[in-house]
């Protein structure tokens, strides 16, 4: 039998602050007949095993028409209201017109939320092998990000923007998450003092006692300028920037001389559709006071150049001395999925989350 169930997540209607699981997403039940599909040239039809979510996908749920920020990047790409949702992930192949691609190859890249994903051409390209042989030491599923854009966001950023120097101290907001805990991890390899914040005492004990923070808060229960005077008494080399808004204006006081910013996202600001509401930063002459450089960026910049290679050697030799440690949070089945999404919204999250959508 070559008929299967292909479930599949919509964008139900456009959110205009945090998401909402019944209001704007909607789970699609669909079939569809493997052995009869018919695949153009260099297409590959894929079932998804592992499925990334990750915060930059809000902006993908936004009304093209209204939207401020224009981002030139296939993944940030509007999802039509009716539309299968996009993330990235694993998948393994199972029916192919490419002769880069066999069935059974695994593969990363972008695809839908959905249990089966039929990959046009143009697309094809995009997707990059998975190394059978790494499964004996490290798992599939970290390979849905940690081994992949998750982990080099949080390492070409670091080493190529932070620039970190061993005795320094950097700052991290958002420290629990996918990212801000791979960033952490990776300062204390290089010798720098690691504070972190994060929004629930559960969170602050995996820093400190999972992670080895040398110090960590929950910025919803304390002082944020206070606090930090307290824990960086030095002031701050490197700001790991998450969050945005007031987090970032009160930072910013905080900053040394030639203090370096990295800008990974502004979750706080992620949900506010309407920009004259967004947090308007009062303290930015501190970036020439200071000669504060503070730099955004985007993953893909990091795309096949020497800083991945150095990232993926790097990575799999901390993971196999156990150097890194890495906390998921896994959810199981398409169904889940919407609400596994709009939990990062809500601070429900601890780790990375992602969506295991077949057993392999």
């Amino acid at each position: 039998m070559t008929v299967v169930t292909n479930k599949g997540v919509i964008l139900k209607a456009i959110p205009e602050e945090i998401p909402n699981v019944d209001e704007h997403f909607e789970l699609t039940h669909r079939t569809i007949d493997i052995k009869n599909l018919n695949l153009g040239e260099n297409e590959i039809f894929l079932r998804n095993l592992y499925l990334s979510l990750d915060p930059y996908i809000r902006f993908t749920l936004k009304k093209p028409d209204l939207d401020h920020i224009k981002v030139d990047t296939p993944i940030a790409n509007k999802v039509p209201v009716g539309q299968v949702i996009s993330g990235l992930g694993v998948s393994e192949v199972v029916k192919t017109n490419n002769p880069n691609y066999k069935i059974g190859d695994l593969v990363y890249g972008p695809i839908g939320w959905e249990e089966y994903s039929h990959i046009k051409s143009d697309v094809a390209p995009t997707f990059s092998p998975v190394n059978k042989e790494l499964l004996n030491d490290i798992p599939l599923n970290y390979h849905a990000s940690f081994l992949r854009m998750g982990g080099l966001t949080s390492y070409a950023s670091l080493m190529a923007i932070g620039k970190p120097k061993e005795g320094e101290t950097i700052y991290i907001s958002a420290a629990a998450g996918s990212t801000g805990q791979l960033v952490g991890q990776i300062a204390k390899i290089k010798g720098l003092k690691v504070i972190g914040s994060t929004g629930s005492d559960e969170k602050v004990d995996f820093l400190l006692n999972e992670l080895k923070f040398d110090a960590a808060f929950n910025y919803k229960k304390v002082d944020l300028d206070k606090t930090l005077s307290e824990y960086c008494p030095n002031g701050i080399d490197i700001y790991y920037e998450n969050v945005g808004g007031e987090t970032l204006e009160i930072v910013l006081n905080h900053c040394n001389q030639f203090a370096r910013i990295v800008v990974c996202g502004m979750i706080s600001q992620y949900n506010i559709t309407n920009p004259k509401k967004k947090y308007g930063v009062k303290t930015l002459e501190n970036i020439f006071l200071k000669s504060i450089s503070m730099q955004g960026f985007l993953v893909m910049e990091y795309l096949g150049t020497d800083i991945q290679k150095e990232f993926e050697k790097d990575i799999v030799e901390w993971i196999k001395s156990d150097k890194i440690f890495y906390k998921e949070n896994m959810i199981d089945g398409i169904e889940n999925t919407a609400k596994g999404f709009v939990d990062i919204f809500n601070g429900k999250n601890n780790g990375k989350t992602i969506v295991k959508l077949a057993d392999y």
